[in-house]
């Protein structure tokens, strides 16, 4: 196999089903080795009866390419750990990480659990982090050796993270956190020759199949719009060295569009250069908000 990624190594987590299973396939298209890393657990977290990395990797072998499966928990620091190492000890390199993995506990705020909070934020932003620190730890000492890589992380934020979600406070949390962590990323390693980027994706997975079963059904005939396939072109591309000079962005994806998000950025604004009083201060807001756009929020898994 031969393609845009080839020769690259590449991790993919939570890659046993839905996006993360179609971004893996897709890289082994491109000519990739790749690690599949997937925990075998349910829409909730909790341990399902086996890991689905083992039938990913066997698809990708019986298309023509080259793949391994990898079980542990990268919410942890030794299961970070292993997993970059397999990557070193299988194919000698690595080349790309994409962080994908995750779940839902949605709950409204004030029936949302301290277990909930803390299990969401673990697997979304912890199970981002702690593969990203190990990768990064790896491309660094690459650089000092004078070896400079170029490498890739590939991050998934979501809709929500972006703009909030109604009854996905840790989930929406998780996920704007992980849009921080990109920019600062970007920022600290390129220095080592590593571009990390965002995509905030909407398709059709676990997660959302139940959430939005109307919007989420598949097409009787025509493009399948919320097919996760549509997402994995764009994660393949921010994957491999065509990218080279794209970092610090996110981009929304979804069907056949894509889209560079601007983030935060300065708005109307007034300087009285002086200190104001509570009541001119809210008197200036009250003019402000009136100039300024309306944000939107979204309302469901993304």
């Amino acid at each position: 196999m031969t393609g845009i990624a080839d020769g690259r190594v590449v991790i993919v987590t939570g890659a046993g089903r839905g996006l993360g299973r179609a971004h893996a396939l897709a890289y082994a298209a491109e000519g990739a080795k790749v690690v599949v890393n997937d925990l075998g657990v349910g829409l909730d977290g909790a341990p399902g009866p086996d890991s689905s990395a083992g039938q990913v990797v066997d698809e990708i072998r019986a298309a023509g390419g080259e793949a391994v499966a990898h079980g542990g928990d990268i919410a942890t620091s030794a299961g970070a750990a292993s997993l970059v190492a397999a990557a070193l000890e299988t194919y000698g390199r690595l080349d790309t990480l994409v962080n994908n993995a995750g779940f839902l506990r949605d709950r409204m705020l004030v029936n949302l659990e301290e277990d909930d909070w803390d299990a969401v934020l673990r697997v979304h932003l912890t199970g981002h982090f702690l593969p990203l620190r190990h990768a990064a730890a790896h491309w660094r000492a690459e650089t000092k050796a004078g070896r400079t890589p170029r490498a890739r992380i590939v991050n998934t934020s979501s809709g929500a993270g972006l703009l909030g979600s109604v009854g996905q406070g840790n989930y929406s949390a998780a996920k704007a956190g992980i849009v921080g962590l990109t920019l600062v990323a970007a920022a600290e390693l390129a220095r080592y020759g590593v571009q990390v980027n965002a995509i905030a994706p909407a398709a059709r997975t676990r997660m959302t199949e139940r959430a939005f079963a109307g919007t989420m059904a598949a097409p009787d005939a025509g493009f399948d719009a919320m097919a996760p396939e549509n997402v994995s072109p764009l994660v393949v591309w921010l994957g491999s060295a065509a990218s080279a000079g794209v970092t610090g962005r996110v981009f929304e994806t979804e069907g056949g569009r894509i889209t560079v998000m601007e983030g935060w950025r300065p708005g109307p604004t007034a300087d009285k250069g002086a200190r104001w009083t509570p009541a001119e201060a809210g008197e200036t807001a009250w003019k402000l908000l009136a100039e300024a756009e309306v944000p939107g929020v979204v309302y469901g898994a993304g």
